[in-house]
């Protein structure tokens, strides 16, 4: 990428298959920017108020760019989001809901709720290795958003 490879990414996903597959398209897209993981909402919310297992903000740091998963257990995309979306410090973090959801009711919610983008995530490998990669130029590379 650039300038942008030290930007952290948050990946809020509790299906392994889907994050080995981001992790690969990362790859192929030459993204090298450090990768954290939270297997659902609840994981993602102390990871980012640095709560819980995550009281140690070295180990948590601040990502530009979330990708956000909407159906997990505990609690799911749609209240982690309002959850940034409501807080101060985390409203201008850069939410990607990364979905297979294809319903027009699913996407409505997401972006009143604050969503910056909702992708339907494709079934080709390729197509989706693409995606991932202007994702992440747009985002990382591309715009500036304040970081608290």
């Amino acid at each position: 990428m650039n300038k942008s490879n030290s930007i952290p990414i948050l990946l809020v996903e509790d299906d392994e298959d889907n994050v080995l597959i981001l992790k690969r398209a990362l790859q192929k897209c030459n993204v090298t920017n450090p990768l954290y993981i939270a297997a659902d909402g609840e994981d993602a919310y102390e990871f980012l108020t640095h709560t819980g297992a995550y009281e140690n903000s070295q180990a948590s740091p601040r990502p530009g760019l979330i990708f956000l998963d909407l159906n997990m257990p505990r609690m799911d995309g749609r209240e982690l989001l309002k959850k940034i979306k409501s807080d101060p410090s985390l409203q201008f973090i850069p939410t990607v809901v990364l979905t297979t959801s294809k319903y027009e009711r699913d996407m409505q919610q997401t972006y009143n709720i604050g969503a910056n983008s909702y992708i339907t995530k494709p079934i080709n490998f390729q197509e989706f290795v693409d995606m991932i990669g202007v994702i992440c130029e747009y985002w990382l590379a591309v715009v500036e958003i304040p970081m608290y």
